[in-house]
């Protein structure tokens, strides 16, 4: 089976997204119907459409493809590239510094450092810790236990990997369903809890998933600073709505049998010394200046080296650990990124705008439509991968009807501006769990044996559709950030 979908994916996908891509890089540049197109504004779009067509089909890993983007856009639409291809002739260069700073992004450094406090976390059982603590205020009734782990792996997403946060949680949870009844349906809710909550607790921070960064990326770029801490404060609120709503759900489709849940969380065995109390500490400050962004003024870009630099000069973050960092999502969000810079510094993003009549359109319906692509394709493709590609195109969207010059610019505003559809967006990508294939969290849940495809699709396709509609009216008119 695997032979059969390694040559479906080399030798028909393969083929078919070189013919398309291929295509677009070589018709005239009148085929789009963008009057002043150049040349290199049109490679910039036949790579766009060769990213998203990878991505989808993910015939080679999406970091690689991000990886390759990145190269191809040096080679062909930057100031150092290819001779005979990146003359001035062709259109406006880009600079190649600029494309290759995509790898050390300050977003970038954001994510290093929340996957350097993961890392450090779990190596010193502070995790484990924080796990047992926060889990014993919820008793052993089972509703409650499922909202304590609802809630704590929430929380463990805002800061962690979503995917290593299900994984911990999972080995709490194994030994509880392993002594359940086999017919006791609360199992299954017990299960689903994990990417549930995993998926949704990422949408509270700037670091909790890599879309929600790259929307703090390009919304930076265009002038609109969002703070670490006027996000969480934001946000956190819906997560925890929708957790809530989530709970709810689980009991009702999976309503438990056992009146008496215990949770033996095991101690961490190792040993409470000097370093243990550096790691509390680091992690306590940062979150702390996370916090309090608004007041020191200090990025939390910068921030998030901090616990890098102490970790590192103390010892405590070694060589070996530098190699559990997830680098393929850091080179997949600078694959993204790339594309952006692209879009931005050849000029098509002031073509795009130039050439789409936004003023004609309708403010919510732009809203509604990128947010159900979106989650359509977070789906099937990588919630990251889809973010990468959708945002840089977005934002150009955005910027164009927050004109003052055009049309519905007073209505753009009324519903929360670049602020309320671009964060929108972000957030559709995280609420996409119906199928194992999702998010690496369903796979894990799914991993256990006791979730099948179909009850996994139930919950997710409610929790989507609660959560698209949540998250449209909370950023556009119950608790929106300021209007951009």
């Amino acid at each position: 089976m695997a032979d059969k979908r390694f040559n479906v994916k080399f030798c028909v996908l393969l083929p078919i997204v070189l013919l398309v891509t291929a295509f677009l890089w070589a018709v005239p540049t009148g085929f789009f119907g963008i009057e002043a197109l150049t040349p290199v504004q049109q490679r910039v779009i036949a790579l766009f459409v060769f990213a998203a067509l990878m991505w989808m089909f993910e015939i080679v890993p999406n970091w690689a493809t991000s990886v390759l983007v990145i190269v191809l856009s040096l080679l062909t639409v930057s100031n150092k590239g290819i001779g005979f291809l990146c003359t001035p002739e062709a259109g406006q260069l880009v600079p190649y510094a600029s494309i290759m700073a995509a790898f050390a992004d300050p977003i970038v450094m954001l994510f290093l450092g929340g996957f350097t406090l993961a890392i450090v976390a779990s190596k010193y059982g502070l995790d484990v810790t924080l796990a047992r603590v926060l889990l014993k205020p919820f008793g052993t009734k089972p509703r409650w236990v499922l909202l304590g782990f609802l809630v704590v792996i929430a929380v463990f997403s805002m800061f962690m990997s979503n995917t290593a946060t299900a994984a911990m949680m999972l080995a709490f949870l194994a030994p509880v369903l392993a002594v359940l009844p086999s017919d006791d349906k609360g199992k299954i809710g017990l299960s689903l809890a994990i990417p549930v909550a995993s998926n949704l607790g990422g949408i509270g921070t700037t670091i909790g998933t890599p879309p929600n960064a790259t929307a703090i990326k390009f919304l930076g770029e265009a002038g609109i600073e969002i703070t670490f801490s006027e996000w969480a404060i934001h946000m956190i609120p819906y997560v925890l709505v929708m957790i809530l709503i989530a709970w709810v759900l689980l009991q009702v489709m999976f309503p438990f049998k056992t009146e008496r849940l215990v949770l033996e969380i095991p101690e961490s065995k190792r040993r409470t010394d000097w370093k243990t109390y550096v790691v509390w500490g680091t992690f306590a400050l940062t979150i702390l200046l996370w916090a309090t962004e608004s007041l020191t003024k200090i990025s939390s870009n910068i921030v998030a080296l901090i616990p890098l630099s102490v970790f590192t000069l103390t010892g405590i973050f070694g060589k070996d650990d530098i190699k559990e960092i997830n680098w393929t999502v850091l080179w997949l969000v600078a694959g993204g990124f790339a594309l952006g810079t692209d879009l931005q510094q050849t000029g098509l993003a002031k073509v795009l705008i130039e050439s789409i009549p936004f003023g004609s359109m309708s403010v919510v319906a732009v809203f509604l439509i990128g947010g159900i692509v979106c989650y359509f394709l977070s789906n099937f493709i990588s919630n990251s991968a889809t973010a990468a590609l959708l945002i840089p195109i977005l934002i150009v969207i955005a910027m164009g009807m927050a004109d003052p010059a055009a049309a519905n610019n007073a209505s753009f505003l009324a519903w929360g501006g670049s602020n309320a559809m671009i964060i929108f967006v972000a957030t559709c990508a995280s609420i996409a769990m119906i199928l194992p294939i999702s998010t690496p969290p369903n796979a894990i849940a799914s991993s256990t044996g006791l979730v099948s495809t179909k009850d996994m699709a139930k919950v997710g396709i409610i929790i989507g559709v609660i959560g698209f509609v949540l998250a449209f009216f909370w950023l556009t008119k119950v608790f929106p950030f300021p209007a951009a």
